[in-house]
């Protein structure tokens, strides 16, 4: 590749949604021109080992956060690496892999903003979180279906990761650029099991798309944008993407979101995929808006 890749980071807490909302980018992209990087490779101990360990993944100890920061920077420098390898099917480290970065490298991981060296390779920063009683609904069907753990080996698990969850996963909110969360909307009566709304806090920290240029005033009930109070008290401009909209009209926002960036190309399929046939709208939004940052908007 010629020069530096554009950097993406997908940072959050474990089962949040980071590598559904990664993988529909790197789809989206194309595999000849964007590179995945999943963070969680860094692992220092294999899962019978870590569970010897006074401390879980979470925890900065757990992981090689010197080799994590030394392999960003070089990938942000357009040079490959040899990363380590994690099965969390089977709990064990593997073989490592060579990875060449692309034009758009797309991070995601649980540590990924924890220090000031990872935030500084990257363009663009995001803070994924979902709704607590759904993640953890979540996190339990996959723990047992997919990585071989008991319901209430995962349960246990959650308690003991929630003091490092709240020490070192959460407090990377406050570095991201745009932070996304999925939720039900209680005051509609809405429960974890419906399909999830998004509301996306753009931080004055790097230019976004002006939505009130692509998003007409007839989508209101798809997506809106209002001013609220970010977490310390500042002005900060917050999309509200509805699950419940009717789907012409999500799929108006989406193709005038994606009109924007200047393809020629008909809208992905792949964005919005959440397996087994089941799409999120919100989330597909959401992938555009990142879009956005990658290509940028048609000139």
């Amino acid at each position: 590749m010629d020069g530096r890749p554009v950097m993406l980071a997908v940072a959050g807490d474990s089962a949040t949604g980071k590598t559904t909302l990664a993988s529909g980018l790197v789809a989206a992209l194309g595999g000849a021109r964007a590179t995945a990087v999943n963070l969680d490779h860094y692992h220092r101990h294999e899962r019978e080992e870590r569970a010897a360990q006074p401390f879980t993944a979470l925890h900065p100890r757990a992981n090689y956060m010197e080799v994590m920061a030394q392999h960003l920077q070089l990938l942000a420098l357009g040079q490959p690496v040899l990363q380590p390898v994690y099965d969390h099917a089977t709990g064990r480290l593997g073989r490592p892999a060579l990875v060449r970065p692309a034009d758009y490298v797309i991070v995601e991981g649980l540590l990924g903003l924890h220090t000031k060296l990872t935030r500084a390779c990257f363009d663009v920063t995001v803070y994924v979180e979902l709704a607590e009683p759904v993640r953890r609904m979540l996190k339990i069907s996959r723990d047992v279906h997919e990585r071989g753990y008991t319901e209430q080996q995962v349960r246990d698990e959650l308690e003991r990761r929630e003091a490092e969850a709240a020490a070192f996963v959460r407090p990377q909110r406050a570095h991201a650029d745009i932070v996304v969360r999925f939720a039900p909307i209680e005051e509609r009566g809405e429960v974890g099991t419906d399909p999830l709304s998004a509301t996306v806090l753009l931080r004055p920290t790097i230019d976004h798309p002006d939505l009130a240029a692509i998003v007409s005033p007839e989508h209101q009930k798809a997506i809106h944008l209002k001013l609220m109070r970010d977490d310390d008290g500042k002005p900060v401009d917050a999309l509200h993407v509805h699950a419940y909209a009717p789907p012409d009209v999500t799929r108006q926002v989406q193709e005038a979101i994606w009109s924007n960036l200047g393809s020629q190309r008909p809208l992905p399929a792949c964005l919005g995929r959440l397996g087994e046939g089941r799409r999120s709208e919100p989330l597909a939004i959401v992938q555009l808006i990142l879009l956005h940052h990658l290509l940028g908007p048609a000139a």
